[in-house]
Formats: structure tokens, sequence, C-alpha cells
């Protein structure tokens, strides 16, 4: 056993505690659907009542994927044996017994506290420490959503997370699209920690709406400076607020999923209210063109996860948001 796997697999486990996404809405329908989360393989599957449910994915008889399965009314039926799981996980029918009600007690399956909440199925394996974001402009109207990916990364979800939060990267990585070579010093912001949330906000030169992606409303201005707000929810999801000045304002809920320590998935839901006719499909052409550029460095990555100890990466001021992100993290005791 290496030096390091006790460390990872304590704070793998510290993790289960906190909400994270695990689906869109949208994929879980009438069949289950398999994921993973912390190296937990899970079912995810909806009861008669359109209410999303997470197991282990795992029947207590043979061991067998409940994903493979099928749903009916409120149970999902193992495959293999066909035992009936409700809800709460409690096995209600095994067909092979005369009387197949007489179910033992330790016949359940394992339930994870589940919710359905911005499109997105959360799933916390433990009893969750904080309550998943308050963001009231997915339910304003007058705004529309657009989903884009999900977007899965050879890393841990530390590290995609710290990429949508670094400021330094834009003129580099997005040239043209989000960001401006000429233009590339970053005024540190400054982070406001208050327990598990860092706010902070700042003003970024930019690269203007290009043809192709004609998507942010500084098409007509020759120096556009984009005002963005953050609130980071640790371990791992993001609230931005973008706006230019004027009515038009963005929205962007990031969330990544810890697979395992060096995987994840990123969701990245897009909430506007201007330009509601523009067809989702530019706004997700243009996402897949700035994850595919930011995969290809962050995977290059070493460690795999963000390394917490601030004595192992060189920092300078404009990492202002880094520091506060690993220094906060070490405090809940999730670094």
């Amino acid at each position: 056993m290496s030096i390091a796997e006790p460390t990872t697999a304590s704070r793998l486990t510290a993790l289960r505690g906190c909400w994270h996404p695990v689906a869109y809405s949208r994929d879980v329908g009438d069949q289950p659907r398999a994921s993973t989360l912390l190296d937990v393989p899970l079912v995810l599957w909806r009861d008669a009542q359109g209410t999303p449910h997470a197991f282990h994915d795992l029947c207590i008889h043979r061991g067998t994927a409940l994903s493979l399965g099928m749903v009916q009314g409120n149970e999902l039926i193992c495959a293999y044996h066909g035992w009936r799981y409700r809800g709460d996980g409690r096995c209600t029918a095994i067909p092979q017994l005369p009387d197949p009600t007489r179910v033992p007690a330790k016949a359940r399956a394992t339930a994870y506290h589940c919710v359905e909440r911005y499109e997105l199925i959360w799933v916390a394996l433990a009893e969750p420490r904080w309550p998943l974001p308050t963001v009231p402009e997915f339910t304003a109207p007058g705004w529309k959503t657009v989903l884009t990916g999900p977007f899965a990364w050879r890393c841990e979800a530390s590290r995609q997370i710290e990429n949508f939060t670094d400021l330094a990267h834009f003129p580099w990585v997005h040239p043209g699209l989000l960001g401006d070579p000429s233009r590339p010093v970053v005024v540190p912001p400054t982070v406001h920690t208050d327990g598990h949330v860092l706010r902070y906000e700042f003003l970024r030169p930019e690269a203007r709406s290009t043809e192709k992606y004609p998507l942010f409303p500084n098409w007509d201005r020759r120096d556009s400076v984009r005002r963005t707000r953050y609130e980071l929810y640790l371990p791992y999801t993001i609230v931005v607020r973008m706006d230019w000045g004027g009515a038009e304002q963005l929205v962007y809920l990031f969330a990544s999923q810890p697979v395992s320590a060096d995987r994840c998935v990123g969701y990245c839901l897009i909430r506007q209210n201007y330009n509601l006719d523009q067809p989702d499909t530019v706004f997700q052409a243009f996402e897949d063109e700035i994850f595919e550029q930011d995969r290809r460095v962050v995977e290059s990555q070493r460690p795999e996860q963000v390394p917490f100890d601030l004595h192992e990466e060189l920092h300078l001021k404009f990492d202002a948001v880094a520091v506060a992100y690993r220094r906060a993290m070490r405090a809940v005791g999730l670094g």
C-alpha cells in the first residue's frame, strides 16, 4: 500500500457528506441508469410519481447490478431473480418464496439521499453537511436554460472546478473566445470566505463575440468589459453571474461529479435573459470547444487532484482564488 492511499480514501469518505451531481434530469427516465460517485456504483431511477431515487447498484441477494433491471410502478426489480425494491430500499417481494411478501429484514438495497433541482439529479452518500445553493434565476420568468456537456475528464473534480475559477488562463487557452492575448494582466480579486462558500467578483477584459458564436451582448463594444460575480460552494459547485453594464444577464451553474480520485464529470447549465430565440446548439457548440481546450491542459496536470498543501505549487497574487479555495477545503476537512 502506498503512502498516498490512506489519504485519498479518507478524503473520498469525507466527501460523502456533500451533495454531488450525478446526471441531468432529462437522462433519468423510466429505465434504471448506472452512475458512479466517489467510487460507489449507483443506480438512478424514478418511481411512478417521477420522484428520483439513488441506490447502491447492488442487489443484496447475489450482488447483481440493479441498473440491469427495470422499474414497475414504485419499485425497482432486479434482473437476476426478480426481487422488488421500493424507494426507501426495502425489498417488498421475493418471487421464489411460497409467500413472496415474507421478506427477511436484511433484504434491502442501500438508498442514498437524492434530490432533483436545477435540472440535475444530486446525491449525497451520507447526511449532507450543507444545503444546495439557492439560484433564484433558475425559476425567474423571462429566462431560458441551456444544458451543455456533460464533460468527462481524466482528473479529480478539484482540478476541474479550480480550472473553472482560474482568471489567468483565458487569453492563452481561449484566445479570441474568452480572452484577449493583448490584455493578459489579472487584477487579483478579493475573496470573501464564509464557511463553505467563497465569494468574489472582478471586471475582466474579454474578446468580443464572434460571428460563429454570437453569444455575449458585446458585439458592438470595442473595449468590452464583463463584470463577473462568483459563488463557489465547497466542494465542487459554482454559481457565476455575468453582466455587461446593461439589462442583459447570464448565469452559469457548474458542478463537478467526483467519480473517483482521478475521474470527474462536469455539468454546465447556462441561464440567460437575452437571445431567447437563439438555438441551444450555439451555446452548446461553444462550450464543447471551450471545455475541450481546457481538458487537454487540465488532464496534463499532476497530481490529478489539487494539492491542497500550498507549499506544493507556486502561487502568485493573481492566484488568490486558488489559494482561498485550497485553504477553505482544508479548513472544512475536505482537503
